[in-house]
């Protein structure tokens, strides 16, 4: 990009007669050049904080447009919202950054990244932020690229003296440190070494991104349900840490050679490992031999990783929901009887509500919305589920009479769930047998080497019969259709705390169960999208699946900015999108959900 130019723009819409800086009319949205507003904040020097909000408007700074949008009240306020905007061309990205809508939304990930970079590089006091990005490649609402425009936003803490301004020093805030880490962030012109390195993990992220849009593509026109390339680092550094295992500890996954097939990526190529096929999958072996692992890397398959990762090659249908047990949360009008034929007090088990669910009474709703919302498979560990939902052994069977146990475990349900619905199961199961019965394909994970197991599980079997009670059937449950919410007071609260919580006015609606929500962005994010959906789309009429698609399509034709416009909030800085199961994964969790 070229250097910024010295003199001051022509553009002074609402600068054509002279005013102090600071004035009754200083929220009025202005523009200008970089000069014009570095000039203004030195005149800012000493005056009160508020005083900063004379700067809001559009800045012209030559290679790129700078936007102040919103100033902080006070110091201690969170911090000032700001756009860069420029244009492809200026940036000189590559031509395969802005081929299709894949291509610009991996772009748009490494261009967060970038910023992310520049401002540790620039900027390391922390005055400068950007939404932090993880391991995965997702739509943020921090950056957007487009074939005629690149926009980035960003936080900035305004500096002060107590409460009053320090000008001087925001004016070498906005004239060197913003600037550096934006230029930073848009070049790819320049000769410099730095920039060819850029532009080359620029095409690997875009690389990444598109293959596994393709092999996602792939799994469906095999009817798979996963698939877990050869190579793959799918264990990670440590429990708080998603980056992956050293290379020289890892141990790549390997394919059973009985299971093992090819694809063809567009940019790696031919690529070998192992698919998942419908039906029920169950994983086995030894305790610390990698089977929760594996169960690990499939659940964060439904997202693209960055290069590096381990992950890269690892694809999951898109819509598949990792379930567990949840003591305490709320089921709303969930048909749990496949699971749950009769409860004390003759409650309905049809239509079942509680504010406290139990450990197995949580995992059959869960089951059950899970199938409701469309997904084609469910992930199940047995270390984080109910056990008396899973299995029922004979002894305890003999012991507890069938009209006396109200649970029907669930390795009785899970085939009428591949045949009459079509959703499949992968389930790690390290320590009954009963699921072998049931299994179409047995994985043992042999310090963390993956076999197939199959034909010796089913000779397993045969040798040591037990007596099935399979159920057959497993009927749609009735639609469940949502009641409008009243909007909230004036001063609604619409937040979210890290990736388990989401705060809506008096309500906390807890998600720490569903697992795949990985970024706070996605839960900022599934907050606006639940007030969108029960304060306005919400008919008491409408089931909720048909809801869900319809802030679908309002969100691929809108964007992310979409979300928050019930609030009355522009450019948000920190969304990402999330999957929309996980917002009607959210919505079934909210305490005050209604049904019509």
């Amino acid at each position: 990009m070229t250097p910024r130019p010295d003199s001051p723009s022509s553009s002074r819409t609402d600068r054509d007669r002279p005013r102090r800086p600071g004035s009754s009319d200083r929220v009025r949205r202005r523009s200008g050049s970089d000069r014009d507003l570095l000039h203004d904040l030195r005149g800012l020097d000493s005056r009160p904080y508020g005083a900063y909000k004379s700067v809001i408007g559009d800045w012209d700074y030559g290679d790129f447009a700078l936007a102040v949008d919103r100033v902080q009240s006070d110091p201690y306020a969170p911090p000032s919202s700001l756009r860069a905007t420029t244009t492809p061309e200026k940036m000189g990205l590559p031509e395969q950054a802005l081929a299709s809508g894949a291509s610009r939304l991996a772009t748009a990930d490494f261009i967060v990244r970038s910023v992310e970079a520049a401002i540790r590089r620039r900027c390391p006091g922390g005055s400068v932020r950007i939404a932090h990005p993880g391991q995965e490649i997702l739509q943020r609402s921090a950056a957007t690229v487009m074939p005629d425009r690149v926009e980035i936003r960003f936080q900035v803490q305004l500096p002060a003296r107590g409460r009053s301004i320090r000008g001087f020093e925001a004016a070498s805030l906005f004239d060197v440190d913003i600037p550096n880490v934006v230029m930073d962030a848009f070049d790819y012109v320049s000769d410099a070494p730095e920039t060819a390195m850029q532009r080359e993990a620029l095409l690997a992220h875009i690389a990444a991104y598109e293959d596994h849009q393709r092999l996602q593509e792939i799994l469906v026109e095999n009817g798979w349900v996963a698939f877990v390339a050869d190579g793959s680092i799918l264990a990670r550094r440590s429990g708080v840490s998603d980056a992956p295992m050293d290379a020289d500890t890892a141990i790549p996954f390997e394919s059973p050679e009985s299971l093992r097939a090819a694809v063809t990526l567009p940019h790696a190529g031919e690529v070998t490992g192992m698919p998942v096929g419908p039906g029920v999958t169950v994983i086995v072996g030894g305790g610390y031999h990698g089977k929760s692992t594996l169960l690990a890397a499939l659940q964060r398959g439904v997202y693209a990783h960055v290069p590096g990762d381990g992950r890269e090659r690892v694809a999951t249908s898109p819509a598949a929901m990792k379930v567990r047990a949840a003591d305490g949360r709320a089921v709303t009008g969930v048909d749990v009887s496949p699971f749950i034929t009769h409860l004390p007090a003759e409650a309905d088990t049809t239509r079942f509500s509680t504010e406290n669910a139990s450990g197995s009474t949580s995992q059959a709703a869960s089951i059950v919305e899970a199938v409701e919302l469309g997904a084609p498979l469910l992930l199940i560990d047995e270390d984080t589920s109910a056990t008396n939902l899973l299995i029922r052994d004979a002894r305890m069977r003999r012991l507890v009479a069938a009209p006396k146990e109200p649970i029907t475990p669930l390795v009785d349900r899970i085939g009428a769930l591949a045949r009459d619905r079509g959703v499949s199961t992968v389930l790690v199961m390290g320590g009954s047998g009963d699921y072998l019965d049931v299994a179409d394909r047995v994985l043992m994970l042999d310090t963390y080497r993956c076999v197939d197991v199959t034909d010796r599980a089913r000779q397993v079997a045969e040798e040591m019969p037990r007596d099935r009670s399979d159920e057959e059937g497993f009927a749609p449950g009735r639609e469940r259709c949502p009641v409008r919410v009243r909007p909230g007071e004036s001063r609604s609260k619409t937040k979210a705390s890290g990736v388990d919580q989401v705060v809506l006015d008096r309500q906390v609606v807890n998600v720490s169960d569903v697992e795949q929500i990985v970024d706070p962005g996605q839960t900022e994010a599934i907050a606006w999208m639940m007030r969108g959906v029960l304060e306005h789309f919400a008919t008491a009429q409408t089931p909720l699946p048909e809801l869900i698609a319809r802030l679908e399509r309002q969100v691929n034709s809108e964007g992310l900015d979409a979300v928050v416009k019930f609030g009355g909030r522009e450019y948000p800085a920190h969304l990402v999108r999330p999957r929309m199961i996980d917002v009607g994964a959210a919505i079934n969790r909210y305490r005050a959900l209604r049904l019509g």
